[in-house]
């Protein structure tokens, strides 16, 4: 029998915000999240493709380097034509396919006619936006029509694409819409093996968009949203609230807590509904972050150093967590380095499909099942990222990162370190949070790295983007 797909998707999440973690913040309560850790398999050393959403959702979506197609390694990394997507495989299959919320790979954004659009890359259902961000609660038409510029490319709003057209919302929460349209496809493709990918844009700016509720949880004022008829632009206020200045560094973070409780509570429904269908036991759960924790919404990236827009830990390693009670065990963390790439290996190897032997990811159940660990304790994992590179090989990490520093970097969640900018090798065994240079130390490691990085280098950008 083939198993139900549920890849879930949270937006600029922290490396320490999840309290199933051993690491995890102090003030951190994550319990739905934590009900799928237990359950299933939680990840300590999981990785994205990119320190940002665009080109990480192509890596992932793919099981290949996006780099393979984008050799500037920016943010308009696309969707080639000649690679298929996890909906792709799946759908000849058998796959019922449905997207919900984010859909967002850095081209074409608010059209259905783009390869990009879901419907144009396997998916039978979409509900939700393709750009970077979308308010949470500003969804109609009227809105739309009296905004200046709906349609930014980081500060939308308006109504939701939906399918061949799209959706207006006089009311609702985005967090809330999604988790109900998620509800709504689990109900009616029951009977059918399915693969849902939900997409949430929580917990991405604007960050102190939540229900009252939760605002009043954690102690912080609810602020005005934006009004066409006050004047001004939407990016306007958009920016406004992407910025330390007028909201301090505390508040910040509690809208940040705000944020995510809302989405762990929605996550409760989703996995409630599961159970409440029967359909808990053969659905394959994958529920990561999409990149590191972001500098301009408090997360929390601790112990790593570094955060969203960096090749260094805190902008790579993401929450991870695996379940599929119908094969594997429960309450089990994994050591191992794995990667955004194995997802598709693996979702083909348990609906019983070939994997191509062009993908650059592997299968994790193997591992997962105990009957192997290789070849994740040995494989290189590589990042480009703009003007940035990294290089993974056992415990050996070889990287040049970013000079300027975020935007807005609380030293408190973000740790930073004397190198920025320069090569630097590091033992991640010994020093996760990437403080001690040992490149002079060990030079010979650093150049076999840098060979290795080389050799993968000079084999991206040459995938076309149409056939």
């Amino acid at each position: 029998m083939k198993p139900n797909i549920l890849i879930i998707v949270t937006d600029d999440q922290g490396y320490a915000d999840l309290s199933a973690y051993a690491h995890a913040a102090a003030d951190i309560q994550t319990p739905n999240l934590d009900r799928l850790a237990r359950s299933g398999i939680l990840f300590e050393q999981a990785y994205v493709t990119a320190p940002v959403c665009s080109p990480s959702r192509s890596g992932f979506n793919t099981g290949r380097y996006q780099q393979r197609w984008d050799g500037k390694a920016g943010w308009k990394s696309g969707l080639p034509e000649t690679v298929k997507t996890i909906a792709e495989h799946l759908k000849p299959a058998g796959y019922v396919t449905g997207k919900l919320g984010k859909s967002d790979y850095g081209t074409d954004y608010h059209t259905h006619d783009a390869r990009v659009y879901p419907l144009n890359h396997g998916f039978d259902e979409f509900l939700g936006f393709s750009s970077h961000a979308h308010d949470y609660y500003l969804l109609s038409e009227e809105v739309e029509a009296k905004t200046p510029d709906p349609h930014g490319h980081s500060a939308a709003l308006g109504p939701l694409m939906h399918n061949e057209t799209r959706k207006s919302y006089a009311s609702g929460y985005l967090t809330e819409i999604f988790t109900d349209a998620a509800t709504d496809f689990l109900e009616r493709h029951q009977a059918e093996p399915f693969l849902l990918q939900l997409h949430y844009n929580s917990v991405h700016h604007l960050i102190h968009e939540v229900p009252k509720r939760y605002l009043d949880k954690f102690g912080v004022p609810e602020i005005p949203r934006y009004n066409p008829e006050d004047g001004g632009s939407y990016e306007d206020y958009y920016r406004t609230y992407n910025s330390l200045d007028p909201i301090t560094d505390k508040d910040m973070r509690g809208y940040y807590l705000a944020n995510l409780n809302c989405l762990d509570d929605n996550i409760g429904r989703l996995l409630d509904t599961l159970d409440r269908l029967g359909l808990a036991e053969n659905t394959l759960i994958v529920c990561f972050g999409d990149n590191g924790g972001s500098p301009l919404t408090g997360a929390d990236n601790r112990p790593l150093r570094g955060a969203k827009f960096d090749v260094y830990e805190g902008g790579l390693r993401v929450p991870f967590m695996l379940r599929w009670p119908a094969v594997l065990g429960a309450a089990t963390c994994f050591k191992l380095p794995v990667s955004a790439l194995d997802v598709l290996p693996t979702v083909l190897e348990a609906a019983q499909l070939e994997r191509p032997a062009e993908l650059d990811g592997c299968s994790l159940l193997p591992a997962l099942r105990g009957e192997e660990t290789e070849p994740l304790p040995s494989r290189a994992l590589f990042w480009k990222w703009q003007e940035s590179f990294a290089v993974r090989e056992g415990p050996w990490k070889l990287m040049r990162g970013r000079t300027d520093p975020p935007n807005r970097a609380p030293t408190s969640r973000i740790l930073d370190g004397p190198d920025a900018g320069h090569l630097s090798l590091f033992n991640l065994d010994k020093d996760p949070a990437e403080q001690q240079n040992l490149i002079a130390q060990h030079p010979d490691t650093a150049e076999r790295l840098q060979k290795l990085y080389d050799a993968w280098d000079a084999e991206n950008g040459a995938i076309p983007m149409s056939g």
